[in-house]
């Protein structure tokens, strides 16, 4: 459909990482095979939760709902560009676009959050583990919620302000539909929105690091008060996972929506996407299945029962 000298509703052409790429078809192998282990590894944790009765508590069945958002997140952009890939056709329609950006919107806004409201469960763990169960069983749903709750009213709000630009070009040089690269293609002046954007998206990520970081103030305060080191150490080992997640997640997060736009290049605004969307799903499970050995030692209990009941043929 045209209007004047701009396209509504036309499809967008994505660019992608294989654009540029020496060996293009080097790289689809690393994404499909990062693909395929991170929807793999994710859904045998969200697995091991459910059928193992010693993850039955808060803390294990937010980690399965992390999992669950990687699996949807990083399955809302890496298969559409992989069969572009295959197809050797870069086109995605502007429904597609639209899907894909508000999915995205949706799915990083609710783990922004519920990375926040984990950080209060570890709190309640170290800081209160007498009351934890009672305390965190009866918010855990009203926890969920929330989070899932607060990246909705994300994506609701910000992909149909988003999608109704007129749109002059339709060459989007990322590999999804993403915010910044859709308002370059605009024929409208976007500085308005970008800043309400760039606002929204930085009280977005103050909000749950407001939480993060109280929270673990007061887990270091109560950790620094311990007098045993048996119980330090197991206060260490139950937050050093999310942590670890924390850090990976925000770390894109701050250059992506707090760096200033002026410090951003294409090359390195798709490197930092491809971390955190690609490879951040894959690496969650594994940082939490290789520094718990809760979930480790239910790995290898239900190895065991398949390898005794023949299921699993070793060598």
């Amino acid at each position: 459909m045209e209007q004047g000298n701009y396209s509504v509703y036309a499809d967008f052409i994505l660019l992608g990482l294989f654009s540029n790429a020496r060996f293009p078809w080097l790289l689809f192998a690393l994404i499909l095979l990062v693909f395929v282990t991170s929807v793999a590894s994710n859904t045998v944790m969200i697995v091991l939760i459910h059928i193992d009765s010693r993850l039955h508590t808060p803390m294990y069945f937010l980690l399965s709902q992390l999992s669950l958002m990687d699996i949807l997140c990083i399955s809302t952009m890496v298969p559409k560009m992989l069969v572009n890939q295959v197809m050797s056709q870069r086109a995605i329609s502007f429904a597609g676009c639209t899907a894909q950006h508000f999915f995205y919107l949706t799915l990083a806004g609710a783990e922004f959050f519920l990375l926040g409201l984990m950080s209060y469960d570890r709190y309640v763990a170290v800081c209160n583990p007498l009351h934890y169960p009672v305390l965190m069983s009866r918010k855990i749903w009203l926890v969920v919620a929330a989070a899932w709750l607060g990246g909705s009213i994300d994506g609701f709000l910000l992909t149909p302000v988003t999608m109704q630009f007129p749109f002059c070009a339709s060459r989007e040089n990322h590999f999804f539909c993403k915010v910044p690269a859709l308002t370059k293609l605009s024929c409208m002046d976007t500085s308005t929105y970008e800043t309400a954007m760039y606002v929204c998206c930085i009280m977005m990520l103050l909000i749950p690091f407001s939480v993060i970081s109280g929270s673990y103030t007061r887990i270091l305060i109560t950790v620094y008060r311990m007098s045993e080191a048996e119980g330090r150490q197991k206060a260490v080992a139950t937050c050093s996972s999310h942590m670890g997640i924390v850090s990976l997640f925000y770390g894109a997060a701050r250059y992506t929506y707090v760096l200033p736009h002026s410090y951003h290049t294409p090359e390195q605004d798709k490197a930092v996407s491809a971390f955190y969307t690609i490879l951040t799903p894959m690496l969650n499970p594994l940082i939490y299945s290789l520094r718990n050995k809760d979930v480790t030692g239910a790995l290898q209990k239900v190895v065991a029962r398949c390898v005794s009941s023949g299921k699993v043929t070793t060598f």
